[in-house]
């Protein structure tokens, strides 16, 4: 059989980005790695987008994907949140940019529909989903969870070319 396919998948915020390395061989898909980058409330701004940036970099490094997940955008109501948001995204992009990873975007209500069957899943539900799907012995913590559900919406979206 063809090598895997092996992907980062991020779920972006500046106190809690969760993240998981997610393999597909033919149809079976496996979480490799899962974590997340939890940032102290007394660590600035720029401190938390340091951290983000260099864990999801060492992760690059050290599972060597061919692409990233992200999720994309939630609309907020808060120009202040969307800021903080947006800047955690722009940590995460840049990481996967600087070694020429393609980058793959899907919308928070995407993502729970692929893997609860709902757009308007419960955190607590997704969780509950990812470990079901991939047989995994412990529960992930919520933003690692929903890292890995951006990654099965990837590989339910791009079908293996392998």
């Amino acid at each position: 059989m063809a090598n895997p396919e092996v992907l980062l998948a991020v779920d972006p915020s500046l106190r809690g980005t969760g993240y998981a390395v997610l393999e597909r061989a033919g149809a079976k898909v496996r979480c490799l790695h899962f974590d997340v980058i939890r940032n102290a409330p007394r660590l600035t701004v720029a401190g938390c987008l340091l951290e983000i940036h260099t864990r999801l970099s060492e992760a690059i490094t050290r599972h060597a994907p061919e692409g990233v997940a992200v999720e994309s955008v939630i609309y907020v109501q808060s120009f202040p949140t969307a800021i903080t948001l947006g800047s955690a995204r722009g940590a995460v992009l840049l990481a996967a940019a600087q070694r020429g990873l393609p980058i793959h975007e899907y919308a928070p209500r995407r993502v729970k529909q692929a893997v609860v069957g709902t757009g308007a899943a419960q955190k607590t539900q997704v969780a509950f989903m990812v470990r079901t799907l991939l047989g995994l012995t412990v529960t992930p913590p919520a933003d690692a969870a929903d890292a890995i559900a951006v990654g099965l919406a990837h590989f339910q979206s791009h079908p293996s070319r392998r």
